[in-house]
């Protein structure tokens, strides 16, 4: 059966555009060349002449179409821009990074639905311009669907874990969630038990922790059989190095939760600090049941056993410890230790040696992400 003509002549037009713009591109690829330096020197007025002449040449030719299309936008002059955009995708919807660049332009316009269907049109496409999918989610978040923006940023990290601008938009709406969720709080009632918990988690998370314990306190008066504040307060208490207000703390939580993992690791913890082996063994037992593979669980056994003598079960719990973190220097030290109270000087300086070295790495690290005046 023989096509209609019509529809035979647009297959062949389709097919002569692709060719003759094939063949344009690489006649001006010196042009491109040169009008791209020149856009990166920032001198867009002559790379837009180049622009101009090559369509002069070869009219409609979608690369250069494409081209100035970005220059235009780069410039700010958005319904330019718009225009050549769409005289490429008349001829080739599915040019490459087109509807991109196209519904970064509507999306300069504040034209926010149709950026949308840009940007989900070049998504749909087989290979779409890698920042597509963020620019979608601004583009939903300036809608107002803020939802489905929070699912495109959220996509745009699980496909790029390092995609700052994503989560960076991320951190940004659930903050502004979080702050308006507050204030619906704060008009219910200034003084509910729900706001002081979730200003004390507020408070932890910024390092105030006198004031964390204090709305920690506050909400307890409100609510004295809540459960996990306790614990929360103890937390405060133990970074603040206040082990005793921090032991209370984790008691009174332990009543709650007496199989609590982390409450026993902490109780634990203190009473290794204060050189009580067999209570710090008592409640690390209870925590290894829940947390078997916690590498401070092991430090902490590894301390006991030395404190108590019993230096092979030490050297097996900071083994363990090595296993669970490879890079912490803490359990290396402490091996150092072992290894020297069990005549064995050779384990003892290569333990040491790690330990300097991880040490040392771990400084560095720091140095590096410290601010600079």
């Amino acid at each position: 059966m023989r096509r209609p003509w019509p529809v035979l002549a647009f297959f062949l037009a389709a097919i002569l555009f692709r060719s003759l713009s094939t063949q344009a591109q690489a006649n001006f690829a010196p042009q491109l060349d040169q009008a791209h330096a020149l856009e990166m020197k920032g001198d867009y007025g002559a790379a837009e002449r180049i622009y101009l002449q090559a369509l002069e040449l070869a009219p409609g030719n979608p690369e250069v179409l494409k081209r100035l299309g970005i220059l235009e936008q780069t410039e700010v002059k958005f319904p330019e821009s718009i225009a050549h955009f769409k005289q490429v995708l008349a001829h080739d919807p599915r040019y490459s990074g087109v509807n991109f660049f196209l519904g970064v332009s509507y999306l300069g316009e504040n034209d926010f639905n149709q950026a949308i269907q840009s940007f989900e049109t070049e998504l749909a496409s087989e290979n779409p311009h890698p920042r597509c999918r963020y620019y979608l989610g601004l583009a939903l978040q300036s809608a107002g669907r803020a939802e489905e923006a929070m699912s495109q940023f959220n996509r745009a990290v699980a496909e790029n874990p390092d995609d700052a601008d994503a989560l960076y938009q991320l951190a940004r709406m659930y903050k502004n969630a979080s702050i308006q969720v507050i204030d619906r709080l704060k008009s219910l009632d200034p003084d509910a038990f729900q706001l002081h918990v979730l200003m004390g988690e507020f408070h932890t998370e910024e390092e105030r922790y006198a004031e964390a314990i204090k709305e920690y306190q506050t909400a307890l008066v409100k609510r004295p059989d809540a459960t996990g504040i306790h614990y929360a307060i103890g937390v405060a208490y133990w970074v603040q190095h206040q082990k005793e207000s921090a032991k209370n703390e984790f008691l009174l939580a332990l009543k709650e939760n007496p199989n609590d993992s982390l409450t026993n690791l902490y109780l634990g913890d203190i009473a290794v600090d204060d050189h009580q082996y067999s209570e710090a063994l008592g409640y690390l037992r209870v925590a290894e049941k829940g947390q078997p593979t916690l590498p401070q669980l092991h430090v902490l056994l590894g301390k006991c056993y030395r404190g108590q003598g019993n230096f092979q079960k030490a050297k097996l719990e900071l083994i363990a410890a090595i296993e669970a973190d490879s890079q912490a220097p803490e359990p290396h030290y402490l091996l150092a230790q072992i290894y020297r109270d069990l005549k064995e000087p050779e384990q003892s300086a290569k333990e040491f040696a790690e330990f300097e070295r991880l040490a040392k790495l771990e400084k560095d690290k720091s140095a590096r992400n410290t601010p600079q005046n």
